[in-house]
C-alpha cells in the first residue's frame, strides 16, 4: 500500500526539519563576512589616505619642494606641528582662496601662524566681519596675505583703531589699504597731543595723498622712539622745520632706523664730500643700501676720476649713477672703457661690492617678517 506524500517517515523527519529551519545561515554567515571585509578594506584606504606628518599635510594642501624648504627653514617646529591643527587652520587659508605662494609668505611674516589655535576657531563669524569691513575679496586676501594678524585679533580692537584715524581725517578705503602696508596699526596704534602736534608741523592736509603715512607712522611709534629720530636728524645740523619739510616730503624716512641714518650720512660727508642738507634734494642717499650700492658705486666713479676720465662728481651725476640698474651701470661706467681698463674697473667693483661696514659684520641676525 502506498502512503501519501504527506506523511513522511519518522526516520526522516528531524534531518529534514533541520535542513528547513535553517536554510539561510551559510548565506547569512557569508554575507556579514564579506561585511566584516569590505569594511576593513575601507577603513584601510581611508587611513592609507590620511597624512602621517607635516609634510604630507602641506603636500596635499598644494606645496611643492621649494615651499616647504622656505616654509620649514624660517620655521622648524612646523615639521613636528599637530596634524590637525595645521589641517584646521589650512582649511581656513583655503576658504579665504589662498594658495602654497600667499602661505609661504605669511609664515615669513608670522612663523608662528599655523601653530596658533584662534585662527580656525570662531572663523565663520570672523569672516562675516571681514568680508562686511573689506567690501572685497581681493583686497581681504592681499590684507591676510600681508598681516595674518587679521584672523587672530579681537573684533573689538579692529572698531575702535578705524575710529581713530577717521576722526583725525583718513577714510575708511585708506585705512584699510594702511592695514596692508602697517601691520601693528591695530594694536599699536595711539594719539596723544604731542603726537598730533608733530602731525600739524608737516603741514600735511588730510587731502593729501601721503597724509595717511604720517597719521599712521606717529600713530604706530612710541614718543620716545620718534624724539629719538628726530634727534638723530638734528645732529646732522638739521634745523626743525627742515626735518618737518623732509618729513612731509617723504614719510618713510621715519621707518628707517637710526642705526641706517648715521651710516649713510656718514658716508655722504666723509666719502662723497657733500653737504648734509643735500639729503633734503635727493633723499633716497638714505634709503639705498650702503654696502651693495651707495658705496661701491661712488668708490667706483671716483676711481675712474682717478684714471683721468673725463667725469663730473656732481649732485647729477651720482643720481644717475645710483638710479641705474645693474647691468646698465657696468655697461656705462666698465663695459665702454677700454679691454684692460675694463677688467681692472671690474675688479675693483666686486671687491668693493664684498667690503661690509664693521657695523653691519656685527649685526647677529637678520631682521624678517614685519619692521614694526
Amino acid at each position: 500500500m502506498i502512503r501519501p506524500l504527506s506523511t513522511v517517515s519518522r526516520r526522516f523527519q528531524p534531518f529534514s526539519t533541520g535542513i528547513a529551519s535553517k536554510p539561510s545561515q551559510a548565506f547569512t554567515s557569508a554575507t556579514r563576512s564579506t561585511k566584516c571585509l569590505a569594511q576593513v578594506k575601507e577603513a584601510e584606504e581611508e587611513a592609507a589616505g590620511q597624512p602621517i606628518d607635516s609634510v604630507q599635510v602641506f603636500r596635499k594642501w598644494g606645496c611643492n619642494d621649494d615651499d616647504l624648504a622656505r616654509i620649514f627653514e624660517r620655521n622648524p617646529q612646523l615639521r613636528k606641528a599637530d596634524i590637525a591643527l595645521l589641517q584646521a587652520n589650512l582649511s581656513v587659508l583655503s576658504r579665504l582662496g589662498l594658495k602654497a605662494p600667499d602661505l609661504v609668505r605669511i609664515i615669513n611674516c608670522r612663523p608662528k601662524f599655523l601653530l596658533i589655535s584662534q585662527v580656525h576657531r570662531y572663523f565663520d563669524d570672523r569672516f562675516v566681519y571681514l568680508n562686511s569691513l573689506f567690501e572685497s575679496k581681493e583686497l581681504l586676501k592681499r590684507a591676510i596675505v600681508t598681516n595674518p594678524s587679521l584672523l587672530t585679533f579681537n573684533f573689538n580692537s579692529i572698531e575702535p583703531a578705524l575710529a581713530k584715524y577717521q576722526e583725525l581725517g583718513v577714510k575708511k578705503e585708506e585705512f584699510l589699504a594702511l592695514i596692508c602696508t602697517r601691520p601693528t596699526i591695530i594694536p599699536r596704534t595711539s594719539f596723544n597731543e604731542e603726537k598730533l602736534e608733530y602731525i600739524r608741523k608737516t603741514g600735511l592736509s588730510p587731502n593729501s595723498k601721503l597724509y595717511k603715512y604720517v597719521v599712521a607712522i606717529v600713530g604706530v611709534y612710541r614718543m620716545e622712539t620718534i624724539d629719538e629720530k628726530l634727534t638723530n636728524f638734528a645732529n646732522f645740523g638739521f634745523s626743525d622745520d627742515e626735518i618737518f619739510e623732509l618729513i612731509r616730503r617723504h614719510p618713510l624716512v621715519m621707518t628707517l632706523s637710526i642705526e641706517k641714518i648715521q651710516r649713510n650720512m656718514t658716508f655722504i660727508l666723509t666719502a662723497m664730500k657733500f653737504d648734509a642738507k643735500t639729503v633734503l634734494e635727493i633723499p633716497r642717499l638714505l634709503f639705498i643700501n650702503l654696502d651693495t650700492l651707495l658705496r661701491p658705486r661712488v668708490l667706483l666713479v671716483r676711481r675712474l676720476q682717478d684714471m683721468d676720465v673725463k667725469l663730473e662728481f656732481t649732485h647729477r651725476s651720482i643720481i644717475r649713477a645710483l638710479r641705474m640698474k645693474e647691468t646698465r651701470f657696468v655697461q656705462f661706467f666698465i663695459e665702454s672703457q677700454p679691454k684692460e681698463v675694463a677688467n681692472e674697473l671690474m675688479e675693483f667693483y666686486t671687491k668693493a661690492k664684498q667690503i661690509k661696514s664693521l657695523a653691519g659684520s656685527r649685526k647677529r641676525f637678520i631682521q624678517k617678517g614685519f619692521p614694526f
